[in-house]
């Protein structure tokens, strides 16, 4: 191959870059869309004053605690607890662990046992285990009580939750009467 043959081939290989490049401007010029400045859609929303705590406290308040106690029992809640027995003693006069020992827990302050360093959100939340209140941290402990350090999932099905509740009531030196 001589010297002439490789300028045709570079020249026809630069020719090609030159239209491609060349195709691009022209088309540009051609075919100009204005950006905008803010890039996306506006979306109006309407009664946007609602927030969003308001509606977990209304979706709270809608549970009925009767029928939702009527749905567990004991036996299922002791063997759901198996799992929270990881960070959780329930024994009377049992150890804290990583997280705090929940004999007599219903009825107890939030926060309540003193030998326990408890998160700050648990500790300023300053209200008792009741039912409805365990119902509603079973559910999803870091959407129930932001700031919590429990990292656990939470509790989706009711009849668990109940079952659980009324397991951990059973494990007291008086258990509160069910609902």
């Amino acid at each position: 191959m001589d010297s002439f043959e490789i300028n045709k081939i570079i020249a026809a290989i630069l020719m090609v870059a030159l239209l491609v490049v060349g195709l691009g401007k022209l088309s540009e010029t051609i075919f100009y869309v204005k950006k905008p400045e803010i890039p996306g859609y506006g979306i109006q929303v309407e009664n946007a004053s609602i927030d969003s705590s308001n509606e977990e406290a209304a979706i709270e308040e809608k549970i009925d605690i009767v029928a939702l106690m009527s749905m567990g029992d004991i036996a299922t809640g002791e063997k759901i607890f198996k799992k929270c027995a990881a960070c959780h003693s329930i024994i009377k006069g049992g150890e804290n662990k990583i997280g705090p020992a929940l004999y007599n827990v219903v009825g107890r302050k939030v926060g309540g046992i003193e030998d326990y360093k408890y998160s700050k959100a648990l500790i300023e939340y300053n209200k008792e285990w009741t039912f409805e209140e365990l119902n509603g941290f079973l559910t999803k402990p870091a959407g129930y009580i932001k700031g919590t350090k429990m990292s656990y999932a939470g509790l989706k099905n009711e009849e668990d939750r109940a079952s659980v509740i009324k397991y951990l009531n059973q494990n007291s030196d008086a258990p509160i009467p069910l609902p």
